[in-house]
Order: structure tokens, then sequence, then C-alpha cells
């Protein structure tokens, strides 16, 4: 067992991320920020999270304890007032992302792309797609619509889709370039996309962007 690790791990999922004895330590750090200084004695983790919330918005961390006194100098304990407030940015960040991370927002950016575009998830099925997509569908696979009733679109890969993510990871997220064919009863299309990972916390997903027959 990892001695920094508080909880020991069980045999059930993580509700939490562990947590390290070095996060509960008390850190005392003197702030100044104009003529004013503030000795001040927090936890490591809320050290850390002030640290944060002041590269996100591009201030220092006394520029932020600054802004928690003046508007919580009433409640006559600032490391409190402290705590609460990184509380609360982080969970308006995490509110942010987690409406930014969704199925919403990538149908949103299928919409505003010109190009055919789609979502894959990890077992190549298309989740979502643009009108653009749809019209290449249509012009490259005609079909009668009895016959679409009954057939699937059907996508394969150059490469699959763990290779895609594994150079995702690799490469800082620069986008990958793979050929793919759709086919739709005995009729088939081959094109080239470019991939990307989708904004979702999960499951992970793909966006192909067509640039290419």
């Amino acid at each position: 067992m990892n001695d920094s690790v508080i909880s020991p791990a069980t045999d059930r999922e993580r509700l939490l991320p562990p947590m390290a004895t070095e996060d509960f330590g008390l850190e005392f750090r003197v702030v100044a920020r104009g003529g004013t200084r503030r000795g001040i004695r927090l936890e490591r983790a809320f050290w850390t999270a002030l640290k944060q919330m002041a590269e996100s918005r591009k201030c220092t961390i006394g520029m932020l304890i600054d802004e928690i006194a003046e508007s919580h100098g009433h409640t006559g304990n600032l490391t409190s007032a402290i705590r609460v407030a990184c509380m609360r940015g982080l969970a308006d960040e995490n509110l942010t992302l987690r409406r930014l991370a969704s199925i919403k927002t990538i149908n949103a950016i299928l919409v505003a792309c010109p190009s055919p575009a789609f979502a894959l998830s990890s077992s190549k099925r298309i989740l979502t797609f643009n009108a653009p997509f749809q019209q290449l569908v249509r012009r490259q696979l005609p079909v009668a619509p009895s016959e679409e009733a009954r057939h699937d679109l059907k996508l394969a890969l150059d490469l699959n889709v763990a290779d895609i993510f594994a150079r995702l990871d690799a490469n800082g997220e620069t986008p990958v370039a793979t050929g793919f064919v759709i086919g739709a009863g005995d009729r088939r299309y081959r094109g080239q996309l470019n991939a990307v990972r989708a904004p979702v916390l999960e499951p992970e997903l793909l966006m192909a962007f067509v640039f290419g027959g």
C-alpha cells in the first residue's frame, strides 16, 4: 500500500481521487499585496487551488486573497473565507467544463462545420453527424428509401480507434489523419478524415472531419 494515500484502496470503484498526506499539511505563507502583508496558514491543497485559480484568471495569489478579504472581511476569519472561495471557484469552473463537455457541444461543433463531419464511439458507431455528411452519404451511396431503411451505415477505418487515441495522447492532441470506407448495402465510398478527441467527460469519443475522397 502507498503510504502517501490516506484511504486504502478497495476492490470497489473509487468515488473520489486518492488523497495524499501532504495535501492535509498546514503551510504558512506571507502574502503581500500593495502595502498589506498577511500571514496565512492553509492546507497545501488550498494553496494549490489558489495557484490554479490565479493562473486561470491571470492574476496573483495576493490579488485573489485581497479580493476575498475585501468581500468577506465581515466574517472575521480570512482562512475560512479563502477555503470557501476556493471551493466555490473550483465548483463554478467544474460546472462550466461539464457544460462544455457534452454531446450538445459536439452537435454544435458539427453543425457549425461546413465540411462533412461526424462523432464516433470507440466501437466505431456513428453517434451523430452534420448535414454535409448526410449529403455526402446520399450522394456517394444512393439507395432507395426502402433499402435505406433496411441497411445500417457501415464504417471502417484504416487505423483502429485505440491507435488513434494513442496517437492523440502521444502527439499532444494533434489531429490524426486516416483513410476510411463507408458502405450501405453493396456500395462503398473511400475517403480521408482528420480525427480529434471529442470534448466529453465520458465515454471517449472521436470527432471526424472528412477532407478528401
